[in-house]
């Protein structure tokens, strides 16, 4: 097969101002600096003269004396049947560096902002990583099928941009979901479509905090709220109120800070130490809120698995006007999914829609339509039940094994009956960052707890993901791990029984 001739491109060149005369001189220029930065090379060939003229709209005698003037000075070089061509640039010697001039330095914002990102890089999908859905965990062919099902009739892939509050259908959804699973009261109207809880929680500080105004938070706490409060200069101030085995102690706040304007709580499963929040704490709670005319911002962690009797009720049932009352999908189907849901009372919608508008303008699209028709045709309940089964056998193995590894003068488990992960404390002298660093050099993932403390209150302990993992990998994690801490109370010389 003949080879074709290849074609030479034109040359990337700046606008020419023909108002400006010097048609010639304009576009010698324009070559010259284009051989100079490198956007033309040693060797190359240019279009001829009448190609160029014709692409530029110039005539051909301005682009042939630009041409020549180019070869007098050396850029371009002719030669019988080769056109002409970018000559050889002779070789200068390397120009000094530049004087070192000191770093930038990072505002305080950016500098928090980083220690944020490294404090929640995400954990490798091995044992005891929270919410890794594998195997009989992940959602089933369903999710697939529907989503098929919902891309070919085109309602997946809607044009233009969505309702900030989300796709209606899976509003109502969720609406229709919480209010039998959760107890909650709502409408289609009070429910936000987020990226998860982390996302609702943002918006929440947005919406109910001023700067300068005090919000009570768990002590120990998620790393999401106490980072947006207190280290990424959103401005309000978080009072860390203690929590013992019946959740937050409500006495204790109203003495640390009783016109504080909102509380932050984990009620359905105290996040990470697992308890629920208990009733006559609930009534109390709710009871300072309406004295001091504050917020109620309800994260329903793990709310879904609970292994021994009935989970509570939500608490946004018991107070809807003054509960903001937060879920996700993240965790019961799959993290990748950034897709939860936030249930405001009436008034405040419009505030969180506006919130939202500057954030991101509202949710992805596809994945709601494919959520909305997962809940509204029975899958979620039927993938909850089938779950919450699987997650109750792991966690028993997972304890049965630490309680047989571990000596209860290393490391013990707090007491708790629900959730997708158990939470083992560490002697008092053990460092459980150092551990969760040696862990994770022997393959095994876990969160330490004492981050999660207020400063001069933290507690040594790991945080245990048993969602997923097949029992043999479980057993491989746990041998492991009590290693690793074993050798570490060795190091520090801490006798074991």
């Amino acid at each position: 097969m003949a080879r074709k001739a290849r074609l030479p491109e034109l040359p990337v060149l700046g606008a020419l101002d023909r108002n400006a005369g010097g048609l010639a001189m304009q576009l010698t220029q324009a070559l010259r600096v284009a051989i100079r930065r490198g956007d033309l090379r040693p060797g190359e060939t240019l279009p001829s003269t009448r190609m160029l003229a014709q692409a530029l709209q110039l005539a051909r005698g301005t682009v042939v004396e630009a041409f020549e003037q180019l070869v007098a000075e050396g850029f371009l070089e002719t030669r019988a049947g080769a056109g002409t061509r970018v000559a050889p640039m002779p070789e200068t010697p390397p120009a000094a560096p530049p004087a070192a001039s000191p770093a930038p330095q990072l505002p305080a914002a950016a500098a928090a902002l980083a220690r944020i990102a490294a404090d929640f890089r995400p954990l490798p999908h091995v044992p005891f990583a929270i919410s890794v859905p594998l195997g009989a965990t992940a959602p089933d062919d369903a999710w697939r099928r529907l989503g098929n099902r919902l891309r070919a009739r085109g309602a997946a892939a809607p044009a233009g941009y969505g309702d900030p509050q989300g796709a209606l259908e899976l509003r109502q959804a969720i609406a229709e979901h919480v209010r039998k699973s959760r107890s909650v009261r709502c409408d289609a109207s009070q429910v936000i479509v987020t990226g998860g809880t982390q996302q609702g929680l943002y918006l929440a500080c947005q919406v109910l905090l001023d700067r300068g105004q005090r919000a009570w938070v768990e002590n120990p706490a998620y790393g999401g709220i106490t980072s947006i409060l207190e280290q990424s200069g959103h401005g309000a101030i978080a009072v860390r109120v203690p929590v013992d085995e019946e959740g937050i102690v409500v006495t204790a706040g109203e003495q640390l800070a009783p016109g504080a304007s909102a509380a932050f709580v984990t009620p359905s499963h105290q996040y990470p130490l697992g308890m629920p929040l208990s009733m006559t704490r609930r009534e109390a709670l709710l009871a300072w809120a309406r004295a001091a005319g504050a917020w109620i911002v309800e994260d329903d962690y793990d709310s879904e698995l609970r292994y021994s009797g009935h989970p509570f009720p939500a608490m946004q049932g018991l107070d809807p006007e003054r509960v903001v009352y937060l879920g996700t999908f993240s965790k019961v189907l799959y993290p990748s999914l950034r897709l939860g849901y936030l249930i405001a009372p009436p008034a405040l919608v419009p505030a969180f829609c506006g919130a939202r508008v500057l954030m991101d303008r509202s949710p992805p699209g596809a994945d709601q339509h494919v959520l909305a028709a997962f809940i509204g045709e029975g899958h979620l309940e039927r993938h909850i039940r089938r779950v919450r089964g699987i997650y109750a056998e792991q966690r028993a193995q997972l304890i049965a094994l630490l309680a047989q590894l571990l000596s209860p003068q290393l490391a013990w488990l707090q007491p708790s009956d629900q959730g997708m992960h158990v939470l083992l404390w560490l002697h008092p002298a053990l460092d459980d960052r150092a551990v969760a660093h040696r862990a994770a050099l022997a393959g095994v993932a876990v969160r330490p707890v004492s981050p999660m403390f207020a400063a001069d209150t933290a507690r040594p302990g790991l945080v245990l993901g048993f969602g997923g993992f097949s029992a043999h990998r479980l057993e491989q994690a746990a041998r492991l791990l009590a290693a690793v801490i074993t050798d570490s109370a060795r190091d520090q010389a801490i006798a074991a029984a």
